[in-house]
């Protein structure tokens, strides 16, 4: 079983008892799983999910704070399940002669918030330097506003001589954007029937209108 789907188990079987990452200290329990780290690391490495749980539940409150100093909740969540399936993963990179379990997680944590930070600000970066090159959009002309609204009013007045179910259909998938699911459940009725009435209608409309007037810009 991958990393993410035993974390996702482990967080599912507690979730009757504690809530995502606010556990309750105990401060013995605590001290008690980072003072026998090595043995916890070889459970791991054995793929004992207990061990698993054991340091989520004591030392996921610790990751998932670090994180939080530097992301927003959503964020910081993502990050715990990345500390959390790295240290499935690769138990090894643990070393109990360099600190504590509980530092190493929460270091892993803070470097993996910085990644996540530093990554969003680049792509963030990417998409003002794009949205500079790109030119300006041009104003319609006046004659361009006049046709485009000459349009509307032609299509519109051709949807309300459409039958009642087709007209519906029609409105709430065009002119409301919504998807055949959605459209069939804002109709109650089955998805294959929305997407029925909607050909339907459109093969209607085809007869009055311009076949362009149909095609999307």
């Amino acid at each position: 079983m991958s990393g993410a789907a035993t974390l996702r188990r482990v967080v599912r079987r507690r979730s009757g008892r504690r809530s995502g990452c606010r556990v309750r200290f105990a401060g013995g329990t605590v001290r008690a799983v980072e003072s026998v780290g090595s043995l916890l690391t070889a459970r791991l490495a054995a793929g004992d999910d207990r061990a698993l749980a054991e340091v989520f539940d004591e030392l996921g409150p610790a990751v998932h704070a670090t994180a939080l100093q530097i992301l927003g909740s959503p964020a910081a969540q993502d990050v715990v399940q990345d500390v959390f399936v790295d240290l499935w993963s690769h138990p090894e990179r643990y070393d109990e002669s360099l600190g504590s379990l509980r530092t190493y997680l929460t270091l892993r944590a803070r470097h993996r918030a910085l990644d996540v930070l530093r990554s969003e600000l680049r792509r963030a970066g990417r998409e003002e330097r794009h949205a500079r090159l790109l030119p300006a959009p041009r104003a319609p002309t006046p004659g361009e506003q006049v046709a485009d609204a000459d349009a509307a009013s032609v299509v519109r007045a051709a949807v309300r001589r459409l039958p009642p179910e087709q007209r519906r259909a029609v409105e709430l998938a065009y002119f409301s954007g919504l998807s055949y699911r959605d459209v069939a459940r804002r109709m109650g009725i089955p998805e294959g029937t929305a997407k029925s009435r909607v050909r339907l209608a459109l093969a209607r409309l085809e007869t009055v209108l311009d076949h362009q007037l149909l095609e999307p810009s």
